[in-house]
């Protein structure tokens, strides 16, 4: 069994005069959730389109559990695509089982996941209903359900909260965990970057088709230092008013450093003036921060 779920070298695709994905090498561990990240518009899509071999790259390669992405492999490969793509005027339970026995189920086996899935995700009543009558949210859960209905080894989500309330997303969540216990790779595609920090240990990060960032997300944001420290103590010295802070709650002032203020510096006048500290903790730069940072930097060097 290959080391890598999903390999893409030099992936590159252009449309028109336009390179719409410019050489984005990285790859998806077996077995991990990986993020995949970038600004609307940045080329995720696509990227993930030419992988599932939707569309043909103009140039790089593509390996998919292991081999190249043609139907047998692909086939193993769960995906929930950003845009609509249930037939309006079928029932949700009719969908559901003709995508399962497409994906290689047999008709009793893609009658019980159908029915299984629906009670998981809570809309089991709206079986009968067609697709067009279900909301945003309905939808999005049903094409969730047709992703992972035949138990996929790789799941490639685009955007999965998108149209989700909280409780939903919550849920989704949770699925997304039993797929993963359950031996499945996760790559998903986002702009949010909290949904990444909770879910994920290493990123890929593109802006205008070019890839910024890839590595385990720990070690991206080691890289960035320090940024800030927070001390939770019962008074400010002195020395300390001139620092560049922010009050936050529980009596927690947070300063950020440079201009000769260092967390050492910062420590030692809380010491020297006698006042007791019941917290202090170094405060490093969050995937928010990365991300602004490395797109902004990236449109002005462009």
């Amino acid at each position: 069994m290959s080391e890598f779920a999903l390999t893409v070298e030099g992936l590159t695709k252009i449309f028109g005069e336009r390179r719409v994905v410019d050489g984005v090498t990285f790859a998806v561990q077996a077995g991990e959730v990986f993020g995949f990240l970038g600004p609307n518009g940045s080329g995720k899509t696509t990227t993930i389109r030419m992988a599932l071999d939707i569309i043909r790259p103009d140039g790089g390669s593509v390996w998919v559990l292991g081999s190249r992405p043609e139907l047998a492999v692909l086939r193993q490969v769960g995906y929930l695509p950003e845009e609509a793509g249930l037939p309006a005027k079928a029932r949700v339970i009719d969908t559901i089982r003709y995508l399962a026995r497409l994906k290689g189920l047999s008709r009793a086996d893609a009658e019980v996941r159908a029915n299984e899935l629906l009670r998981r995700v809570n809309l089991y009543q709206h079986r009968l209903k067609r697709v067009d009558v279900l909301s945003q949210g309905m939808r999005q859960m049903i094409q969730f359900i047709v992703a992972i209905v035949h138990e996929p080894r790789l799941l490639i989500l685009d955007e999965p909260f998108a149209g989700l309330d909280p409780l939903n997303v919550r849920l989704m969540k949770e699925i997304l965990t039993e797929c993963r216990q359950a031996g499945a790779t996760i790559m998903f595609s986002t702009h949010i970057m909290a949904d990444v920090e909770e879910m994920c240990e290493r990123i890929a990060l593109i802006s205008d088709g070019r890839l910024l960032l890839f590595g385990d997300l720990a070690d991206i944001r080691r890289e960035r230092g320090v940024r800030a420290v927070q001390v939770q103590a019962a008074a400010v010295p002195a020395e300390l008013r001139a620092a560049p802070q922010e009050s936050l709650p529980g009596d927690v002032i947070e300063y950020r450093l440079g201009g000769g203020w260092t967390p050492e510096r910062i420590l030692g006048s809380y010491a020297a003036s006698g006042v007791a500290v019941d917290r202090f903790e170094q405060v490093r730069p969050s995937l928010t921060d990365i991300f602004i940072e490395e797109v902004s930097r990236a449109r002005q060097n462009a």
